[in-house]
């Protein structure tokens, strides 16, 4: 299966540090939340900037699947990612919670229950995260 985009963003310092994407254009400060022991310093975490990514792929991927059924998706339609995190029970890490909630104004309810199924069988996020998908780690 063709790769049809590859980017790349490096991080530098962890939780607390930088992060920024290989053309410059996402350049961030990444803090640690007071609920995970920081300071709650002004910047962003791993955690919002997942939940920035999925809630945008999965708008995309929404419209995506209404477009194959021809209905139209308005524009004020958001799509809001929650992403939690905490202790794994066997105690050897952390795990993510991440749900959609999903709003979507005039579409019909049932239509609208339809294409968010669809879309999460289309949204690639939700894929990796429904699969488990195996995450090739090298060193550099």
């Amino acid at each position: 299966m063709p790769i049809l985009y590859t980017t790349k963003a490096s991080a530098t310092g962890g939780r607390a540090g930088r992060a920024v994407s290989e053309n410059g254009v996402l350049d961030v400060t990444l803090t640690v939340p007071k609920e995970l022991g920081g300071d709650g310093a002004t910047g962003t975490n791993p955690e919002q900037l997942f939940a920035a990514g999925y809630s945008a792929c999965f708008l995309g991927a929404l419209k995506f699947v209404a477009g194959k059924e021809k209905v139209k998706i308005p524009d004020d339609a958001t799509v809001t990612a929650t992403v939690g995190i905490g202790p794994r029970d066997d105690g050897t890490g952390f795990y993510i919670s991440p749900s959609i909630s999903v709003n979507l104004p005039g579409v019909d309810r049932e239509v609208a229950e339809k294409l968010v199924a669809a879309a999460h069988i289309v949204c690639p996020y939700s894929h990796a995260l429904r699969t488990a998908t195996e995450i090739p780690a090298t060193l550099a």
